[in-house]
């Protein structure tokens, strides 16, 4: 963040003046009484007015927090990363971020938003702009700053990175206006993907759990064997641990439905098109080496009413799928080994043997 500590506060000169001020207002009114909001990327302090209080001040340019405390003394400030966020699960009421994540790289960004999922309280609001478009890097025309690096965003892409992460996107809120797109939404009672650029297997369940959900992984009941079963493979090095599946193994997790239930069988034919629809363009982003789908109810339902357990005919965003058994202790009659086995060989497939 050198660049904001070395001209930071000359651009926040020019730009004193709230521009969104009402939307701060509205964001505000949206957060529980008493909770706590943060402002991602405060700055200087354009926005954080506007926002209630108790509010955080966070940022990664120490000379914008102190400009920010000096005007503003009544926040807590914290400075840090925004894809790393040093708060505890479900610590915060409200999350505010103007023009922030939009110097997050495109294929980083669903993990900074399972990072903001894991903070937030189940039912906070969120609210994000960034840029619209397709650039990305650190040389864009008209930055009046220089040198910084932006992402830009379509809409519909946007839109489906956000609900991946565990985010409900309130009806008529994603709006593009000018360079900028714009959403709002809520963080449900659900788990996020943790997907990324080259993973080697991007795993697909049927659904979240409300135990999992709650839990903050996928597969976390103690009767659930996929865990077991993908430490016996050799695909994984640690036990229920979704974002050290993905980075140190390259191996993501996403669902073919976001919302949580009892049981799978309260997924509904219209909610399984849909999703697999979301997933299908997640995998013609991020290409892994192979989508392995656990539990054949989904893949049966959209695509194969007869498919039985291994590599499909079928490919899903031009890569391999792999369809496997369920891996839920009420499915007594596949054993451990043999849903073992099932992983090991649909890692093979992706290229990670």
């Amino acid at each position: 963040m050198e660049i904001y500590d070395d001209r930071g506060l000359q651009w926040a000169a020019t730009h004193a003046t709230a521009g969104r001020r009402s939307e701060a207002a509205s964001f505000a009114a949206r957060v529980p009484p008493d909770a706590t909001r943060i402002d991602l990327g405060c700055g200087a302090g354009r926005y954080l007015p506007y926002l209630g209080r108790p509010a955080i001040a966070f940022d990664a340019s120490s000379v914008m927090l102190h400009a920010c405390r000096a005007a503003f003394p009544d926040a807590l400030y914290v400075q840090g990363d925004v894809e790393r966020l040093p708060f505890t699960r479900g610590s915060v009421g409200g999350a505010w971020s103007w023009m922030t994540h939009l110097h997050v790289a495109r294929d980083r960004l669903p993990m900074a938003l399972w990072d903001l999922h894991r903070v937030l309280a189940v039912g906070a609001p969120f609210e994000v702009q960034v840029l619209e478009g397709e650039y990305e890097g650190d040389a864009l025309d008209g930055d009046e700053v220089g040198g910084r690096f932006f992402a830009g965003w379509r809409p519909g892409r946007l839109g489906d990175v956000v609900a991946g992460a565990g985010f409900a996107v309130e009806d008529g809120s994603l709006s593009v206006s000018g360079d900028e797109v714009r959403l709002r939404a809520v963080r449900s009672r659900t788990l996020a993907d943790t997907v990324g650029e080259g993973m080697r297997m991007l795993v697909c369940g049927v659904n979240p759990s409300l135990y999992s959900a709650d839990a903050g992984v996928g597969y976390a009941r103690p009767g659930n064997r996929f865990w077991p079963a993908a430490l016996q493979a050799g695909i994984v090095g640690k036990d229920r641990d979704a974002a050290d599946a993905l980075c140190a193994h390259g191996m993501g997790m996403t669902d073919f439905v976001k919302r949580a239930t009892r049981t799978a069988a309260e997924v509904t034919v219209d909610e399984y098109r849909y999703g697999f629809d979301r997933v299908e363009r997640l995998v013609r982003w991020l290409q892994p080496g192979a989508v392995c789908f656990v539990g054949l109810s989904g893949w049966r339902t959209v695509v194969g009413p007869r498919a039985v357990a291994g590599l499909q005919p079928e490919e899903i965003g031009g890569r391999p799928a792999y369809v496997m058994p369920s891996t839920s202790g009420l499915n007594a009659r596949t054993s451990l080994e043999e849903l073992t086995g099932h992983l090991r060989r649909a890692w093979e497939v992706g290229g990670g043997g």
